[in-house]
């Protein structure tokens, strides 16, 4: 059901979350990523245990990011043709080369029952010659992807690339929508632009895309952006920031974000947010939380992540129900008009 926050498990591994707190937090779909996984173990490696579904005993949905973000953001090692991207290992500086054909049979080697296809992600600011050239590659590859990709099992969706640009998403969104898809992703977003034009250039996208399809976010989890995008008509969202923020002692919550490290929880004996029902909140008293982090304890980061995981997919749970009962209008309202919404 959508709205949907995705944890990332980036390594087949949600970052010190255990699998039954992942069902607990009432996490639907988890997110894994072809790069580093095809650098270890291989994706011939995750095949022999029985895909990534026995491999992580994780047996809802998840999803295989085509690792392309990755491989772009390594830019000073790749060398990029039509036919396909070469790029360095961050591992051990092994070169490889990756088709649209060859990245279709490591994610269905993966097994995930969602795959993205292979796209070539510009950074921000890009000059509007880049970012037309990549919506054409990204969309050339997109085709091979459909031709290449035969698991019955897996979804292939598709992704929207045209940076900031309106003309170069709306052709992009053509293109895209021309392969007949059963979902589409919007990528190209959260590598440095303001969050303003993100909106702004978002609206359009999502408003292109059919409704009967699932319309995929890639990258964000900002609870604020989160909900404007849901209310452009967005589904899906994934974000490394939950997990990332929680083992720098930082805790979201519905008042803002809190810093975990400052001393005036140090006798603090109340929950980490009155307002939450996760484990960490009904559990365990900041005062302790700031204890584990400040000693460094690893527990103190996983039970921040499972209460930050939480936050989000309760968030986006809440938002379904508002859209059930018609008043997603006036949950969002409420929520700008917060103490939080500013924080995040």
């Amino acid at each position: 059901m959508t709205p949907v926050f995705m944890p990332v498990g980036t390594r087949a591994t949600v970052k010190g979350v255990t699998t039954p707190e992942l069902h607990e937090i009432g996490a639907q779909v988890l997110l894994a990523n072809t790069y580093h996984l095809f650098l270890r173990p291989g994706s011939d490696v995750v095949a022999l245990n029985g895909g990534l579904h026995t491999f992580m005993n994780w047996d809802h949905a998840i999803l295989t990011d085509s690792g392309g973000f990755q491989i772009f953001s390594l830019a000073d090692t790749l060398k990029l043709s039509d036919e396909g991207v070469e790029f360095r290992s961050i591992i051990d500086g092994a070169r490889h080369f990756w088709t649209p054909e060859e990245n279709m049979r490591i994610q269905q080697e993966l097994g995930a029952d969602i795959a993205m296809v292979l796209d070539q992600c510009p950074p921000y600011p890009a000059e509007q010659i880049l970012v037309a050239d990549a919506v054409r590659r990204s969309a050339d590859w997109a085709a091979r992807c459909k031709a290449a990709h035969t698991r019955e099992d897996q979804a292939l969706f598709g992704i929207v690339q045209g940076g900031v640009y309106p003309h170069l998403r709306a052709e992009s969104v053509e293109r895209t929508l021309a392969l007949d898809l059963p979902g589409y992703g919007i990528g190209g977003y959260s590598v440095g632009e303001p969050h303003e034009l993100m909106l702004e250039s978002l609206a359009p996208v999502a408003a292109m895309l059919p409704e009967d399809r699932p319309r995929y976010l890639m990258g964000v989890g900002n609870p604020t952006t989160m909900l404007q995008a849901i209310a452009l008509g967005v589904d899906m969202f994934d974000c490394v920031l939950p997990t990332r923020t929680a083992r720098t002692g930082t805790a979201f919550s519905s008042t803002g974000r809190m810093n975990l490290k400052n001393a005036k929880f140090t006798r603090d004996t109340g929950p980490l947010d009155p307002a939450c029902s996760c484990p960490t909140c009904t559990g365990y008293t900041r005062s302790y939380l700031r204890h584990l982090i400040t000693m460094k304890e690893m527990l103190g980061a996983t039970l921040l992540s499972v209460h930050n995981l939480h936050f989000l997919i309760d968030l986006a749970h809440r938002a379904r129900s508002a859209i059930e009962i018609g008043s997603f209008g006036s949950f969002l309202a409420d929520w700008l008009d917060g103490p939080g919404a500013d924080d995040y």
